[in-house]
């Protein structure tokens, strides 16, 4: 079997799993179980072969646990990381830690896994640039002054 791994079970990650679904199995990842297993009925009701697992990406044991549970049932062709968090939903310190971490941890435990010719798609947004900026910001606040040569 096939399977497609989807990090993230939003609206958004859903959109690309129906897209490239079709005829493989989809494994729902998401940090809330409750939010998981809402996406696969979803799916289910429209005829996907669906299962659940819950990660935090930027848990790397948690990744490897999903790596392991996903290639149980056959090659990982796919791999949709879109997950992430927000301004409104977190400090910068935890949108760096699961935007760019998190990343970085994903695509490297999936890397080592997935199917010769699988793809995937990592879905970003440039909060965790602004995250980063403002991380920046607050660092170096103080440590720096600036003068104005006329």
């Amino acid at each position: 079997m096939h399977n497609v791994v989807v990090i993230g079970a939003g609206q958004i990650g859903q959109a690309i799993a129906r897209r490239v679904g079709i005829g493989k199995h989809v494994v729902l990842a998401d940090r809330s179980e409750v939010n998981a297993n809402a996406a696969a009925e979803v799916m289910g009701n429209a005829g996907y072969d669906v299962s659940v697992a819950t990660v935090d990406v930027s848990s790397r044991d948690t990744v490897r646990a999903l790596v392991a549970k996903a290639s149980e049932t056959g090659d990982i062709v796919g791999l949709i990381h879109a997950a992430g968090v927000s301004p409104s939903q977190a400090s910068p310190d935890r949108i760096l830690h699961v935007d760019l971490y998190g990343t970085a941890v994903v695509l490297e435990e999936f890397g080592s896994v997935i199917a010769r010719g699988g793809s995937g798609v990592d879905v970003s947004s440039r909060d965790t640039v602004r995250a980063l900026v403002a991380k920046a910001s607050e660092i170096f606040s103080g440590c720096l002054s600036w003068t104005s040569v006329r």
